[in-house]
């Protein structure tokens, strides 16, 4: 029996999701070298990690001592909590879920949001996914990551169907 296109959607799904995953590691490991101040200037004090933002003309005050995009996960999802508390879903997620999206977010060395892409975006909800990237660009300045110059990050968005949503990296589980 000969194929046809509808067979050929789950193998096509996992080759975009891989060949996805490959060029999401690809990019987190290519980074530029750390800056070196000069050496007349003194080493500035380290910032204590605060959760919420500190803006400042040039970007963020707040910085996140992160080596890794993995690491500097869990520094942004607070940052979004922390502006948005009201929004998020308290405790336990039910089963079944209105929106999934999974998202790679680009951070410049000041905290600026440079770039996103969907990864895995939630194409039933576009009001999902309008308001998930309202709510990055309104979170920015983010943490600046002064170990690592620039990070992309990937995070997961759990979202319910009263508006509230968890994010992968700090959910309460689900049921």
């Amino acid at each position: 029996m000969p194929r046809t296109d509808t067979d050929s959607n789950p193998r096509r799904f996992w080759l975009l999701a891989a060949l996805s995953g490959a060029v999401a590691s690809l990019v987190s490991a290519c980074k530029s070298a750390p800056e070196t101040p000069p050496p007349s200037s003194p080493a500035p004090a380290p910032v204590p990690t605060v959760i919420g933002p500190i803006p400042e003309e040039q970007g963020s005050a707040r910085r996140s001592s992160a080596s890794t995009p993995r690491a500097y996960r869990e520094d942004g999802a607070s940052h979004i909590y922390g502006l948005n508390s009201d929004r998020i879903y308290k405790g336990r997620m039910p089963p079944l879920l209105y929106a999934v999206g999974v998202l790679n977010v680009e951070i410049d060395r000041v905290g600026r949001v440079t770039r996103f892409d969907w990864m895995r975006a939630p194409r039933h909800a576009p009001e999902v996914i309008a308001e998930i990237e309202r709510t990055i660009r309104e979170a920015a300045p983010f943490p600046a990551p002064v170990k690592m110059g620039r990070v992309v990050y990937t995070d997961t968005w759990l979202w319910h169907k009263s508006g509230k949503f968890q994010l992968d990296t700090l959910t309460e589980g689900q049921n």
